[in-house]
């Protein structure tokens, strides 16, 4: 394999016409320059420099290696700036993976601070909920994901979690609705989606009570708008409260523990450095 040192200083020699030009452009000893090129016909088998007057000139062979070695090295020096632009978070992209009340609450506080910190860097965010984000995050389509649980997180081959913090769960019901989780058992109840629906039996459960589900919706909004209209009553996080509280509802915060919010990476530490900054922007909102 040809070593890059010696096609630079062949290189160099050929820009500069000389040994000697070409030590001093590189910061060479003149003696390295000789040796390096001695070395570098001995690998080729060419001999790719003659001597001309006090100079020298490439042979034929010396010419078209030089010419290969400037689009060699030129790939190889913008292949190293661009990784640097990486590394130092100028360029390149990052994909985020969150649940939609997360996205409507801390998510944007996130990003518009790794934005303004890293412009940059292309950030998208994708809308998931926890499941589809981890798939997402295990096939290489998202960097970063925010997801929930109910329990502890169960360990995912390859997935390394982040706590962020704990959100509290709240009883919300219409105006006039008791707000005594074992007061609702005669109620109409709004499921969510299926790790939602299943703390709420759970907790129905521990009240004495099986919920009758009647409506069923991921949309925190529309929650609301059926409790409101005194369709049903319903079990909410914190964060669905704070993207979108309605003004026809009322809220209690549920003893016990809520939800555990974490930001998920996949494979082996370092992280890349936009997905390491971004989990530093979303540690801090």
């Amino acid at each position: 394999m040809l070593d890059l040192t010696r096609l630079r200083v062949l290189l160099a020699v050929a820009r500069h016409g000389s040994v000697t030009a070409a030590a001093e452009a590189l910061h060479y000893a003149q003696p390295s320059v000789s040796h390096h090129l001695a070395r570098l016909e001995a690998e080729t088998g060419a001999r790719l420099v003659q001597r001309v007057g006090r100079g020298v000139r490439l042979t034929p062979a010396g010419l078209l290696l030089a010419e290969r070695a400037e689009e060699i090295l030129g790939r190889l020096d913008a292949a190293e700036a661009e990784l640097q632009s990486l590394s130092g978070l100028t360029a390149g992209r990052v994909r985020l993976a969150a649940f939609p009340s997360a996205l409507g609450s801390f998510v944007p506080l996130a990003a518009a601070r790794f934005a303004a910190t890293h412009p940059g860097v292309a950030l998208s965010l994708v809308e998931a909920e926890p499941p589809e984000a981890l798939r997402l995050l295990k096939a290489g389509e998202v960097d970063l994901a925010v997801i929930f649980s109910f329990d502890e997180p169960a360990a995912d081959e390859g997935v390394r979690l982040t706590p962020l913090f704990d959100e509290p769960l709240h009883l919300v019901t219409g105006p006039a609705e008791t707000r005594d989780l074992a007061g609702l058992a005669g109620e109409r109840w709004i499921g969510g989606c299926e790790r939602c629906r299943t703390s709420l039996v759970r907790r129905c459960a521990a009240a004495g009570f099986a919920p009758e589900i009647a409506f069923t919706t991921d949309d925190y909004v529309a929650v609301q708008a059926l409790v409101a209209a005194g369709l049903g009553v319903t079990i909410l996080p914190d964060l669905a409260l704070r993207a979108h509280r309605s003004a026809g509802v009322r809220t209690v915060p549920l003893p016990g523990d809520g939800r555990h919010v974490s930001a998920a990476l996949y494979g082996a530490p370092p992280d890349p450095p936009g997905a390491a900054a971004l989990l530093d922007a979303l540690r801090v909102v």
